[in-house]
């Protein structure tokens, strides 16, 4: 059998939700809204978090580039279905999908690592408060940081650069709007068990492993908060949690039931829709958990409004 390497094809085709062409507007016109909403709510969560020194905390750090990967994220999914879909082509050049392939991983595994985290500090926030300035300094929360994106970027590099080597039929029509990197791998006419493998240890370290210093986090948490005495205390400290919780269950549900299901479970048109999820409706929720419910945060937007009525404008005109 003569083998096609990926390198010598020039193009993809997309064939998005062309399956669907009474509700392919419909699509766009959702997804546009998402990624508006999504660009506005995360550079202002992030805008508030670098002006006001009272968000100058870990937490608001770590949320803060939070909001950065977000943006990214989205923006690496969904900007170019926008673009195909105003355009009319559904396609994609070689180099575009393995940096599109490429900064989704790089952005979705940081996320796993980050939210970890994450918990991780609320436990000592909660647990050890006494100790809380002295554990998550600025030196440790710069290190935790960088060691989620250096994580995220490694294991992303292995991946992509694992599906692209492998070998075609002449096959370069993707079934979905984006270059995810299970319908990529469908194109592929080779023994796929190596890079299977491969994805599937991965999976392993940012899904689960992660998920269990989550669970851990918050079973020492929901102890020390079951030993305070007064429902005031209680309530104030599984507040600080709630909005990251939301954010977990969201994000790991999400990526869970695309990474992780059986195998005999093969539905391309549901892994599309939960790709939408996963790239559009969670990030436009993220900064909104975080804001509903979080009291400095609704100062710090109302204290940028008015040193600013462009951002006020902005916001009424978004509406």
């Amino acid at each position: 059998m003569v083998k096609t390497n990926l390198t010598v094809i020039s193009n993809f085709v997309f064939l998005g939700f062309t399956h669907y062409p009474n509700v392919e507007i419909i699509i766009f016109v959702l997804c546009l809204l998402m990624y508006l909403v999504t660009l506005l709510g995360n550079i202002i969560l992030i805008c508030i978090t670098i002006l006001d020194s009272r968000l100058h905390t870990p937490m608001y750090f770590f949320l803060s580039n939070l909001s950065f990967l977000d943006i990214w994220y989205t923006s690496s999914a969904l900007t170019p279905m926008l673009a195909n879909f105003v355009s009319g082509k559904n396609t994609i050049s070689f180099s575009g999908c393995a940096s599109q392939m490429y900064l989704s991983l790089a952005m979705g595994s940081t996320e796993c690592v980050l939210l970890s985290m994450m918990a991780y500090d609320r436990y000592v926030a909660i647990c050890k408060p006494l100790r809380y300035p002295a554990i998550m300094n600025k030196r440790v929360c710069v290190q935790i940081a960088a060691g989620s994106w250096v994580t995220g970027c490694l294991t992303s590099l292995v991946e992509t650069i694992s599906v692209l080597h492998q070998s075609l039929c002449g096959n370069n029509i993707i079934n979905h709007f984006t270059c995810e990197i299970l319908a990529v791998l469908k194109l592929v006419c080779v023994d796929t068990s190596k890079v299977q493998l491969i994805m599937l240890v991965i999976s392993t370290l940012l899904l689960p492993m992660p998920m269990l210093l989550i669970c851990g986090s918050y079973a020492f948490i929901l102890t020390n908060i079951l030993r305070i005495t007064s429902g005031e205390g209680r309530s104030k400290a599984f507040s600080t949690c709630a909005a990251h919780l939301t954010v977990v269950v969201l994000f790991y549900g999400t990526a869970l039931s695309m990474y992780l299901k059986p195998s005999a479970v093969d539905s391309q048109e549901i892994d599309k829709f939960m790709a939408l999820v996963y790239a559009g409706l969670t990030p436009m929720l993220n900064p909104l958990i975080y804001s509903l419910r979080n009291k400095e945060v609704k100062a710090a937007v109302k204290k940028l409004l008015i040193r600013n009525p462009l951002c006020t404008l902005l916001i009424h005109c978004s509406k």
